[in-house]
């Protein structure tokens, strides 16, 4: 669980309050990230848990993305992932900090037993129900793959990176809770307007969508249109809006995971 107990599912609303309320203490840096990335504790009526803390003065500037946007985004994520239900995203709010506005979210425990789902396997030892995504090979030229599980909460992790458009799926950014549920984080280069989406979770490309995935996005077209969208309004553009709610458009028309773009790199580098 997180460093306070709160689970991320069961105590959403007690999460965000903890998010936005709470005395945020800075621990350190994550220095692998592009951007600042800050590990902190939050502390509010006794309550405490570990959060990360991405300021908008730490963002690189992208030649893509508007300057100081990829906390919203962060945050858009996570809205669009609650209002379809299945929870992928940890509770993420923009909220002031020591480095200023930034997007703020709940950190997540992977437990160290915990499979992984995605990584490089030896080519010749793809484990059972794995999909294999691109070829590759070490230093000493043994082959291997990259590859991801056939796991049905990856496959709605895929549905919602389509959704959002998110231009940077690594495989370190699949978290496996100690709830056994997956979560995706690291949102930032999402809902451009341009088809940008790089992911290594490629592996049902141009298959049938599962049907429950269907009905939500049946019912996030209508929660676009309404509600959701006026919080999104908040930190997109009403052109990005627009166009999410024509991606979600598209794949409820096709009813399959989309293929990828032979004009944009289709998976990140690096791919972990």
């Amino acid at each position: 669980m997180t460093s306070s107990g709160i689970q991320p599912r069961q105590d959403g609303d007690a999460a965000l309050r903890l998010l936005r309320d709470g005395e945020l203490t800075l621990e350190g840096r994550l220095v692998d990230a592009s951007n600042a990335t800050l590990r902190g504790v939050l502390t509010r009526d006794g309550v405490s848990a570990h959060c990360v803390y991405k300021p908008v003065r730490g963002e690189r500037p992208l030649w893509d993305f508007p300057d100081g946007t990829l906390a919203g985004r962060e945050v858009s994520a996570y809205l669009v992932s609650r209002a379809t239900g299945w929870d992928l995203v940890p509770p993420t709010v923009l909220r002031d900090g020591p480095f200023g506005p930034g997007s703020c979210q709940l950190w997540i425990d992977e437990p160290a037993d915990a499979e992984p789902l995605v990584g490089f396997v030896p080519a010749d030892a793809l484990p059972p129900r794995w999909f294999a995504i691109a070829a590759a090979r070490d230093d000493d030229g043994t082959p291997y793959a990259l590859a991801h599980a056939d796991d049905p909460r990856l496959a709605r992790l895929a549905v919602l990176d389509a959704v959002i458009n998110n231009a940077d799926r690594k495989g370190g950014h699949v978290l496996v809770g100690p709830d056994d549920r997956i979560y995706g984080v690291d949102h930032g280069v999402s809902f451009h307007v341009e088809g940008k989406l790089r992911t290594v979770l490629w592996g049902w490309a141009g298959r049938q969508l599962p049907p429950d995935a269907v009905q939500v996005l049946d019912t996030l077209a209508g929660q676009v249109a309404g509600p959701l969208g006026e919080e999104l309004a908040e930190h997109l553009t009403i052109s990005e809006i627009a166009e999410l709610a024509a991606r979600i458009d598209r794949l409820r028309d096709t009813g399959r995971f989309p293929l990828p773009s032979e004009d944009w790199p289709a998976v990140p580098w690096p791919p972990i």
